[in-house]
């Protein structure tokens, strides 16, 4: 049934929000009740409860840090998240929003979600536009597709541009500003700069409560690499202290400038264990550095360990050597790494209990613990695997036997060694199609000392293919 939620103005009881079944029917915010129940008899009428409601926005903005440490609240159904300087944290712009569009799914929270170079232009793109990133350059050519309404603009201002014929946002830039502002107002010129980018948006991040961090406020503002350098320093500096002290080590670190005109520029990185090493931390923040315009200045910096876990002291040996009995940490490697190449680039692979080699290997993090299983000493694997195999033509003198020639990618390879067959049959309890599968595997060596990994997947009475599996030796 269509269901509106309505609050007392003066003397009249207004449509506050209405769902889609509502809207439907050609109701809308703002409409009297009663106008509303002559339209739709059967409407399902709902007190408005606009506190509750903004503090659920809330509640969900701060669930929304995740993705960045700069996220306002847009009353009464929004939330904007700047992720310039947390996408790569999340493989690109493109996984972030499919990640945050199904965990928003698995809570039953309608949402649309649009990503762009402005505050306004996202906000227009989400809710009127059809696609989800506008690429750098395109927000004019997007924008001047929708309705003047994804300007932000009040009804009685998209009512006075329809009375004169202007329905679409292209239909503006080919009016004269100034008669636009004296007959509109002075807003709607700020609405279409800004969401263009001709004028900033400020947006007041919010701060998660409870969470440590560490301010500095400048006298005068600052901008060189090197002063941007220090506060680093600085605020690692009395942010670890206070980790020390409640026994805590950060897993990820969010660090805001804000600049003169208030418009804020933010960093993160992620750690791969709890560290509180303030040398290390400072140093991961300053490679990120390249991704801050100071502007004309830089007035104030927060550093904020948004994600923490617990950490104990351990006794360690010199700084980079451990004893024979403990191990090396990688941590301080891994995140490095990550920072610079990316956090899905670096990872180890680990052994998987399966007879198929694909799926007897899989990804897992540097610094993951080491599992039970092992692949076995006296079957060697390649030390590349092609997924998926790559098929190759190949000559054999007898059936059943390694090959003597064989060519991939149009090159011909002449076999000098060979050692096999090594037999693999299909994992039936995986799959009823894996039921009478068999691979026979041979290594082989080329009279040009290249070693590759061979199999033929049926005997070759039966049609048997071959295919190049791995590359090298172990």
């Amino acid at each position: 049934m269509p269901l509106v939620t309505v609050a007392q103005e003066g003397n009249r009881r207004l449509i506050a929000a209405a769902d889609e079944a509502a809207r439907r029917q050609r109701l809308h915010p703002g409409m009297t009740v009663a106008h509303a129940q002559s339209l739709v008899p059967e409407l399902v009428v709902i007190d408005a409860a606009p506190e509750a409601d903004a503090a659920a926005l809330t509640r969900l903005a701060l669930w929304c840090s995740r993705y960045s440490p700069l996220v306002t609240p847009d009353p009464p159904d929004g939330v904007f998240i700047d992720i310039a300087g947390s996408a790569h944290l999340f493989k690109g712009e493109a996984a972030l929003i499919e990640d945050l569009g199904r965990r928003l799914d698995a809570e039953a929270i309608g949402n649309g979600i649009a990503v762009a170079d402005t505050p306004a232009g996202a906000w227009a793109t989400a809710r009127y536009g059809r696609e989800r990133i506008v690429a750098p350059g395109r927000m004019s050519e997007v924008l001047g597709l929708l309705p003047v309404a994804a300007l932000r603009l009040p009804p009685a201002t998209i009512e006075s541009l329809a009375d004169v014929g202007i329905e679409r946002i292209a239909q503006l830039a080919g009016k004269p500003r100034s008669a636009l502002q004296a007959r509109f107002g002075g807003e709607l010129l700020l609405r279409f700069d800004q969401a263009l980018g001709r004028a900033p948006e400020p947006l007041s991040s919010l701060q998660p409560p409870e969470v440590p961090s560490a301010t500095l406020v400048f006298a005068e503002p600052i901008g060189t690499p090197e002063d941007l350098e220090r506060v680093i320093e600085r605020l690692c500096g009395t942010l670890m202290h206070d980790l020390e002290r409640k026994g805590i080590g950060a897993r990820r670190l969010d660090l805001v400038f804000l600049r003169v005109d208030n418009i804020a520029q933010a960093i993160r990185i992620g750690t791969a264990r709890p560290n509180r090493d303030q040398r290390h931390l400072a140093r991961l923040l300053k490679e990120r550095l390249v991704l801050v315009d100071p502007g004309f200045g830089v007035e104030r910096a927060t550093l904020t360990a948004s994600w923490v876990e617990a950490l104990s002291e351990r006794q360690t040996v010199g700084q980079h050597v451990a004893d024979d009995e403990g191990s090396v940490d990688l941590g301080p490697l891994v995140d490095t790494l990550r920072t610079r190449l990316g956090a899905n680039r670096v990872f180890r692979v680990s052994p998987v209990e399966s007879d198929l080699p694909e799926r007897a290997v899989r990804r897992i993090s540097p610094v993951a613990p080491v599992v039970g299983c092992s692949w076995p000493a006296d079957l060697p694997r390649p030390a590349r695997l092609l997924t998926p195999p790559e098929p190759i033509s190949a000559i054999a003198q007898v059936p059943d036997a390694p090959p003597r020639l064989f060519v991939w990618h149009r090159r011909r390879y002449r076999v000098a060694r060979a050692d096999g067959p090594e037999r693999i049959l299909g994992e039936w309890w995986v799959s009823d199609e894996e039921i009478g599968q068999r691979r026979d595997y041979y290594r082989v060596e080329c009279t040009d000392g290249q070693r590759f990994w061979l199999f033929r997947d049926a005997p070759a009475d039966e049609g048997g293919r071959w295919w190049l599996h791995g590359l090298g030796e172990a």
